[in-house]
Formats: C-alpha cells, structure tokens, sequence
C-alpha cells in the first residue's frame, strides 16, 4: 500500500515539475487523496472488478495495473499513451484490458457508467462489482443522484466512493451541502452511508472490504465518504491562494497521508527509516525512466486526430 501511495505522489510530483517548464500541459493532482484511493483499490480484486475511476485517482489505477509508464505517456499526450492515444487530458484513465471504464470531461458521467456495467453483470450472472470515485462536489451532480438512485433500486452490485477533499475547485464543503455529511444522502437511495477518515489506507480498505463483501451477496449497493485534503491546487491552471488561507493550507500539510501512514509503519515496526529511503530510490528510478521514455517516445501522426470519431469503412 505504501509503495502504491508513494509512486502516486512522486509521480504527480513530477508532473508539476515537467508542466511548470513547459513540457506537459495539464496537471489534475491526487496529493493528499493517495492513501483513499490505495486503500479502497487493495479491497477489490483487481483480476475481475471494474472500477470508473475520477481524474486525481492515480492511486487506483496503478493498483489495477496502470504503470508509471502508461501515465507519463498520458501527462506528454504521446501515441503510445493507452488512454487515449493522446486525445484526452491527463486524468481521463482508460483502459479495458485492465476493467478500467474511460472518464469524460463533465463530472459524475462516470456513475451511470459504473451501474451501467453493474447491471450487466447482474443480468449475465457475472461475479464482479463496479467501484466508481468522484469528489465530493460532484453529488450535487444529476448524474449521481440518478445513478446511485437505480443501483438502490435495482441492488446493483456498486461501491461509490467520494473523495471528499473539502472543495469542489474554489467552492468549500460547507457551501456544498445541505446535510452535514456525504453519506446522509444514501438513506435516499435505499443504500448503507459511511464515512470514513481518507487519510488512513487501513480505514479505507476495512469500510470497503465491508462494502465489497456486502455487493458479492448480493445485497446491493454502498456509499462510502472519505474525509481527505487537496494539498495542492484544483489543477495547473488554477491558484488555490484566492480562496483558501495559509492555516487551512498548512493543515492539510501537517495531515499528509503519505507522512501520518510512514509514522505509523515505524511505530508498528513494520518498516524503518533505511527501508523507506530504499523504496523511495526504487521509486524514483522508474518514475526517472518513465519521464525520460515518454518525452521522447513519438507523438501520434495528424491523420489520426478524427481516428474512432467517425465509423471507418472502405472506400466503394
């Protein structure tokens, strides 16, 4: 789980770095959600669950088999990027080899599309579940509300999990919601709502594992809340100091996931200093060779920017 965690955060670490000179274009970041994502993906099973994953969850897809690799060719928009192509923004994962459900753009499209394939499998007698993530601004979406809405009804087998990282871009919790948590809305969809601390993987994984082992009974659907902080900005092009304070900045800091999960390890004598400076050098020399393959891997030919736009056939 560290490990999954630490690749995430260098991996975005990087990303800034590359977009602030002038190499990438676009940065959507998971610092300071990695230890959610981490520990809700180690729940699943990554060999037949589907997973509709939101643009900051880099933690989930490099546990369902997305590499350092694949995301840096994303972050450059080159060819081989197996998104896209390079047609999408960073942050729009994809890919079906790995049950990973493509995002678009407008937020919470991602829900109907998890109780979509959810259905499906309930229909075929499929053994899987659909895990589906957004932020916390995203449920006051119609996209969710109806999607959460016929999983209750139909006892889909889906875990939706909001990453509550406390603002929806410049918009903070307190002016998002009418209830007092995300979880109060899943009594309307005839559905369990838990929120848990996002900030602690072992937490995370423990609601749901419970939420899984609930959805492969077939007893339907859950909606998880994980409390987190965005300890950057809502992305590259947006400045985060005109709209929170320097306390509430320095907060988040101070409650780093990455940090309070190293502490813990240490305390626990799961791991010593030595062992994380090792891991973190084993990090950063495949984050290392996936920069260095991706700037200079190939970008894709023109001719093939309308490619899967328009149905290609042959010509008469």
């Amino acid at each position: 789980m560290y490990e999954t965690m630490l690749m995430a955060r260098r991996l975005d670490e990087r990303m800034w770095l590359l977009n602030r000179a002038g190499k990438i274009p676009f940065v959507i970041s998971c610092q300071g959600q990695e230890a959610a994502q981490v520990g809700a993906a180690f729940a699943l099973d990554e060999t037949k669950d589907y997973i509709a994953p939101y643009y900051r969850d880099m933690g989930v897809v490099l546990h369902f088999g997305m590499t350092a690799k694949d995301l840096m060719l994303s972050a450059f928009a080159k060819a081989e990027d197996p998104n896209s192509g390079g047609r999408q923004m960073p942050g729009h994962f994809g890919q079906k080899t790995n049950r990973i459900l493509t995002g678009s753009s407008p937020v919470a499209t991602q829900i109907p599309h998890a109780v979509g394939v959810a259905l499906a499998g309930k229909m075929r007698k499929q053994d899987y579940l659909a895990f589906v993530t957004l932020g916390e601004g995203s449920t006051n979406q119609g996209d969710f509300h109806e999607g959460a809405n016929f999983a209750g009804v139909h006892k889909l087998p889906v875990i939706i999990m909001v990453e509550n990282n406390q603002y929806a871009i410049s918009v903070p919790i307190e002016k998002q919601l009418g209830c007092a948590k995300v979880s109060d809305r899943a009594i309307g969809y005839g559905m369990p709502g838990v929120t848990v601390d996002g900030k602690n993987p072992l937490e995370v994984y423990q609601v749901v594992k419970e939420a899984a082992d609930r959805a492969r009974r077939g007893e339907g659907p859950s909606l998880i809340e994980t409390v987190t902080f965005r300890l950057t900005a809502h992305s590259s092009d947006d400045d985060d100091r005109q709209y929170r304070t320097a306390e509430d900045i320095a907060e988040g800091r101070a409650k780093d996931p990455i940090k309070l999960f190293e502490n813990y390890l240490k305390e626990s004598k799961v791991a010593t200093e030595d062992d994380f400076k090792q891991l973190n050098e084993k990090v950063m020399a495949i984050v290392n060779d996936a920069t260095n393959y991706a700037e200079n891997a190939p970008y894709a030919t023109p001719e093939h920017a309308l490619k899967y736009v328009y149905e290609e056939g042959e010509e008469s």
